[in-house]
């Protein structure tokens, strides 16, 4: 459970101070607002960062490894096609453009998602500088 702090207020507190109390809460508040974003975009970077490092070496021993399998199978099939290496070229090809189509598509269909965290914050920052320009409107 969380420890709300209490909050003394004066009985003979005027309108004035109480604007004034409520001006200052308002600025700390937008004040931790832009601080979150701020966090949380780095977070963000960060993690996006740390990604696109891991993938390169994904992609640099993916590439490695498919490169060897190409080659593989193409001898395979050559070897059953009566020593035409191009028949095997030529199979290995066409199933790798087809399996690379699917996989693009997949990707550019991933990437066109969004991410909702920055987006959320951005949102609460903008209603709460509205909420702090116009007091008397809430």
């Amino acid at each position: 459970m969380t420890n709300i702090p209490q909050i003394r207020t004066d009985p003979d507190a005027g309108i004035p101070d109480l604007i004034r109390r409520l001006t200052e809460d308002s600025r700390r508040l937008a004040s931790d607002e832009v601080r979150l974003a701020k966090l949380e975009l780095h977070d963000s970077v960060h993690t996006g960062v740390r990604g696109a490092a891991r993938i390169a070496v994904a992609v640099a021993v993916g590439v490695v490894a498919a490169v060897a399998l190409t080659v593989l199978l193409i001898a395979v099939i050559g070897l059953v096609a009566d020593r035409n290496y191009w028949v095997g070229a030529l199979v290995v090809g066409a199933a790798e453009l087809i399996v690379g189509w699917i996989f693009l598509r997949r990707g550019a269909k991933a990437i066109t998602q969004q991410s909702y965290t920055l987006d959320v914050s951005r949102a609460a920052l903008k209603d709460t500088t509205t909420w702090i320009r116009q007091p008397t409107a809430h």
